[in-house]
């Protein structure tokens, strides 16, 4: 097979994708789609989430310090899309995009109740790394689709289709 040289940027399509939802410390909810998100920690669980500073929950992520994963299935294509093209700077992206939300349990923001899996995150820890800031949380709490958690409480991951 005959390789050929390939741009750096973005080389690796991290998955799933997925939208992250914050609160601003003014009671404002937002939440926008994310590219870079993954585990980095089993024990405390812990993920990561790299966020352009230019984006307009970049301030309330860092102010608040504390943010919620919310994993995206196939069936949210069209919220991902909406709240990954619009901007909260300019309307009430979530509300427009009739997300149906909840409140976190907790940490002080809000759940996206739309999509399967909601992982509940304090900041522990950041570090820039160029375009983006990675934000470290500490696991705080985890919501599923009840029809995902098996007996032992875990998540069936293989059961969501994701985006």
């Amino acid at each position: 097979m005959e390789k050929k040289s390939a741009n750096f940027k973005s080389c690796l399509q991290p998955r799933p994708n997925v939208l992250v939802s914050c609160r601003g410390i003014n009671g404002e909810d937002n939440a926008l789609a994310v590219a870079y998100c993954c585990n980095c920690s089993y024990d405390p669980p812990m993920v990561m989430v790299g966020i352009v500073p230019s984006r307009y929950s970049y301030g309330m992520i860092k102010d608040s310090k504390c943010f919620v994963v919310n994993l995206v299935g196939k069936d949210n294509k069209v919220l991902f899309e909406y709240l990954g093209s619009h901007s909260g700077r300019v309307e009430n992206k979530l509300k427009i995009a009739g997300a149906k939300l909840s409140e976190a349990v907790k940490i002080n923001a809000t759940v996206i109740d739309d999509c399967p899996v909601n992982i509940e995150c304090s900041i522990v820890d950041s570090i820039v790394t160029g375009s983006h800031e990675m934000f470290i949380g500490k696991v705080e709490y985890v919501h599923a689709d009840a029809s995902l958690v098996n007996k032992d409480g875990d998540v069936d991951y293989s059961l969501i289709e994701f985006l």
